[in-house]
């Protein structure tokens, strides 16, 4: 028996493990189907190319020992999209050994200056049509060496204010950074109030030399955009000792100019002066505050102003001053801004035969211009307006927004729709409720494209508008004044050069609310309880709400139950009694009588007076202007 026990035991386990199984497999076969569904499902809605990843400024070291440079571009489309580019608006020949293609990614092999410097982007296409990425730009950046002659030796007086030219060689970009070597490298000079560096130049200015001067000085000039350095032939200087030195007024000779900055950047302003003894430089803002941002130098020759903003715009000035006279110099920082969106345009589904307005603002400064490419080629200019659709207008549209600081884009495709009318998304409510005595909208929006053409029926009757029935534009059927007689079955019919389909619902009349006993104006003393009646008639197959609002505001009885209560006894009977009624409980009450068809209203004034004749108040109630009780009034 214990045998036999333990097969069947064995057996029992080895079916469970065997549904376990089973049951696995299955659950992995309907995710895989799920999954599988899910792909089909988005594959067949299909859609145009959105860009995820666009080429941007590329600048390659002419030394570069890499060989070879890449331009991203990247595109999500369903179904996949097809890529090329365009170097100055002229297609690119990817047959040609030199450029290959990874992905929507442009590879260039051995880079050439005269061949391959210019304006790049990228199409990326698929049955929806083809969009345009952003222009980029490949440059090639360079740094030449000093030249090779030796520079003059320079002698001057102690106390004599001394600049040292740096006359960087030819590179590009330009955004070189300059440090002075002393007698050899990597001392270099440290600059404090009496030697400044132009960041602008390179030149070594001087307030005035002292003997410790003495040394040999080479300009040091670095690029991170290539990450490459050079240096300069020594210049030997040699001040001269002079006992009968003189004191010399400041003299500005690092300048700041006229500056056009960009909204959100930082602005670097430079100013400093020679002069014995060395002067101090004191920074303003022309008849206005300085900016929050801005930070000026140990040694006062910068002034730095961090994420610049609009209203920072305006005239800076920088002051020397040594005991023996001032220096003054203005400029003024002209704040712009990138173009930025203030409202642009997304996918767009149209009926054919219709119009379309498609707003695309942007804004910036100065004021960016809109221009439009269709499928990738150029479009309109300004405002777009398209009239009587056709499929021609479908496609991938770009609105580009631009100003001397750049360009934004914003894609949207244009699905052109075309179809007879279908109740199948939006189809009429099978019972719409009325009361009697009041209006009805019954609503009828089936999907069709041109926008299909109404009429209506109740039972084998055709309805025409009148004083009682009107068919709105959108299909809607209205119905005023209403009786027991139109109850019944209604159904809408649309049609457009393309088909016709119709929908149908019934109508059912229900008995009007009527408030049947409405609350009566009353006039309590401070702390007495007041009723305020409230009786209506109702549908008995509907369900009856009363609402109680003071002043135009509803009362919350949660909140309010200390001086509120309502009557639950009967279902017509919505009362209200008023506990301990305080004189900010005087006003209008309204008594609302509410269904999920109709509702009525009634109302009455209750006057809480104050308990003494000195400070008794009447309030006088205008219902256009509701308004609480005051105070009384101060003996």
């Amino acid at each position: 028996m214990t045998k036999l026990n333990e097969a069947l035991l064995e057996l029992n386990l080895s079916t469970a493990a065997y549904k376990m199984k089973m049951w696995f497999f299955i659950s992995y076969l309907i995710t895989m189907c799920f999954i599988s569904c899910l792909a089909v499902a988005e594959d067949a809605k299909g859609f145009g190319p959105i860009f995820e990843e666009q080429p941007i400024d590329t600048i390659y070291p002419e030394e570069s020992p890499d060989g070879k440079v890449s331009l991203n571009c990247r595109a999500r489309a369903s179904p996949f999209p097809v890529y090329k580019w365009r170097m100055n608006n002229w297609d690119i020949d990817l047959t040609n050994d030199r450029y290959s293609m990874v992905g929507g990614n442009l590879v260039i092999n051995n880079p050439d200056k005269l061949r391959d410097a210019g304006k790049y982007f990228c199409l990326a296409s698929n049955i929806y049509g083809m969009v345009r990425s952003t222009e980029a730009t490949l440059s090639f950046g360079y740094l030449d060496p000093f030249p090779p002659e030796e520079r003059v030796e320079v002698k001057v007086k102690e106390g004599i204010g001394l600049v040292l030219l740096c006359d960087p060689p030819y590179h590009f970009p330009d955004d070189l950074s300059y440090r002075w070597l002393l007698n050899e490298f990597p001392i270099f000079i440290t600059m404090d109030k009496r030697r400044y560096v132009s960041q602008t130049n390179g030149n070594l200015y001087i307030a005035n030399v002292e003997g410790t001067d003495k040394g040999n000085y080479s300009c040091f000039v670095s690029s991170p955009s290539i990450t490459k350095s050079v240096f300069s032939k020594f210049i030997p200087l040699i001040p001269l000792s002079d006992r009968s030195t003189k004191l010399y007024p400041a003299d500005i000779k690092v300048q700041f100019k006229d500056t056009y900055a960009l909204m959100g950047h930082n602005v670097t302003l430079e100013c400093f002066a020679l002069g014995n003894p060395v002067p101090e430089i004191r920074w303003r803002k022309v008849l206005e505050p300085m900016p929050s941002t801005a930070e000026i130098s140990m040694s006062g020759a910068v002034l730095k102003i961090f994420n610049i903003q609009l209203e920072d715009e305006g005239t800076y000035e920088c002051e020397a001053e040594n005991i023996r006279g001032k220096d003054r110099h203005q400029a003024r920082i002209y704040v712009q801004a990138f173009p930025e969106w203030v409202e642009h345009i997304n996918d767009t589904e149209a009926d054919i035969g219709s119009d379309l307005y498609w707003p695309c603002v942007a804004t910036g400064k100065p004021i960016p211009t809109i221009r439009w490419l269709k499928n990738g080629y150029a479009y309109h200019k300004g405002e777009l307006r398209l009239y009587g659709l056709t499929f021609d207008n479908a496609g991938m549209y770009q609105c580009i927004a631009e100003n001397a600081h750049g360009a934004i884009y914003a894609n949207a495709e244009l699905k052109i729709l075309a179809m007879a009318p279908t109740f199948e998304m939006n189809p009429m409510k099978k019972k719409t409720l009325a009361a009697k005595g009041g209006r009805v909208l019954i609503e009828c929006k089936p999907k069709g494209a041109p926008k299909p053409k109404f009429s209506w029926s109740k039972g084998t009757e055709w309805l025409v508008n009148s004083t009682r029935i009107l068919i709105w534009d959108d299909g809607s059927l209205e119905i005023r004044n209403i009786t027991r007689a139109d109850e019944g079955t209604y159904t809408c019919f649309a049609e457009n050069n393309r088909g016709k389909a119709n929908n149908t619902g019934t109508l059912l009349i229900t008995d009007a609310t009527r408030i049947t006993l409405p609350p009566a104006n009353a006039d309590v003393t401070v702390g007495e309880n007041a009723t305020m009646q409230c009786s209506a008639s109702h549908d008995p197959a509907l369900d009856l709400t009363f609402i109680w609002s003071l002043n135009g505001y509803v009362i919350d009885f949660n909140k309010e139950n200390r001086h509120y209560m309502r009557n639950f006894m009967l279902d017509s009977n919505g009362d209200l009694l008023i506990k301990n009624a305080q004189l900010k409980h005087a006003g209008r009450y309204t008594c609302t009588a509410q269904t999920i068809v109709d509702n009525s209203s009634a109302s009455a004034d209750l006057v809480v007076r104050g308990q003494n004749r000195k400070d008794e108040e009447k309030i006088i109630l205008d219902p256009f202007f509701p308004i609480c009780a005051s105070l009384p009034p101060t003996p």
